[in-house]
């Protein structure tokens, strides 16, 4: 029998733990009942926060990094008896720190923004 004295409460768990426990079920040969089981939370939970992560509602914490501002490249010369000018690429491009370049559209929203970068991270 057991006895519990005192109030006892729900764990809050940061997102950066959550987002761990999660990494333990991409693992070959992990099962969301023995992940639950060694962190001691219903695999219902597992199944919540996972849902969330897809969404993208649960995801590291933002973090500042380096950047530096590069001069607008020149507009490319027109071809010899060409009458219309070529246009400059309207795309913006990232490069990460692991030399991982990406090129997005001017026009992309933080959201979508958001889930490429989540999936590089990845």
């Amino acid at each position: 029998m057991e006895i519990i004295t005192g109030v006892e409460r729900r764990r809050r768990w940061r997102p950066e733990q959550k987002l761990r426990i999660l990494a333990e079920l991409e693992e070959p040969g992990s099962t969301v009942a023995e992940v639950a089981r060694r962190h001691e939370v219903s695999r219902g939970l597992l199944w919540q926060w996972r849902d969330a992560h897809r969404r993208g509602e649960l995801v590291d914490q933002p973090a500042f990094l380096p950047m530096r501002v590069l001069a607008a490249p020149e507009a490319p010369a027109a071809p010899p008896g060409a009458d219309v000018p070529v246009e400059t690429d309207p795309r913006i491009e990232i490069v990460l720190p692991d030399g991982t370049t990406l090129r997005v559209s001017e026009t992309v929203g933080a959201v979508g923004l958001h889930r490429v970068l989540a999936a590089l991270r990845r």
